[in-house]
């Protein structure tokens, strides 16, 4: 296997494992934090989240080459953590889905698209994945931010902490 195909597997898998990670913390938090309103683009931990999973949907239309039907990045899919949490993981596995049936050439592959202000849009296919995958952890970062203002201490969902795990160091 091609460490293209290897990437874009692995990078699929480690975002299931890092969500999975921050959704178990903060259903950890005190009540209420999850919801609480802080000074941030999205509002809160719920609305970060519900951004994350917004975004995959839409690079998943892309993917899929449908209109994603979404005209801003701000909508609250799911008010309830389980049920969001439950739409990411359908999500997440669709992506490793996707990936365990991709080659090297269709990774290589130009899409076209149309952001959600109107703009078109081309990237290769293996590049929508990785800014599926990178687009998260940005936004992870912003919920880990949150965690200060709990005070709590956020899950460490770097990719060495991944690997190190997957392959039983650690």
């Amino acid at each position: 296997m091609t460490s293209m195909l290897r990437n874009a597997r692995q990078l699929a898998r480690y975002r299931l494992w890092a969500d999975r990670l921050t959704f178990d913390a903060v259903a950890a938090l005190p009540p209420g934090e999850a919801v609480k309103e802080r000074p941030t683009l999205f509002k809160t931990m719920i609305g970060t989240l519900n951004h994350n999973l917004l975004i995959d949907l839409v690079w998943q239309a892309h993917l899929e080459g449908r209109d994603h039907g979404f005209e801003a990045r701000n909508v609250v899919l799911h008010e309830d953590l389980p049920e969001l949490w439950k739409a990411q993981q359908a999500i997440n596995q669709w992506y490793i889905d996707w990936s365990d049936r991709q080659s090297e050439q269709s990774l290589d592959e130009t899409v076209h698209f149309k952001f959600i202000g109107g703009e078109p849009g081309a990237m290769t296919r293996g590049d929508m994945l990785l800014h599926v995958v990178t687009h998260a952890t940005y936004h992870r970062g912003w919920i880990a931010e949150m965690f200060f203002q709990v005070p709590a201490r956020n899950p460490t969902t770097d990719l060495p902490v991944y690997l190190r795990r997957r392959e039983g160091s650690g």
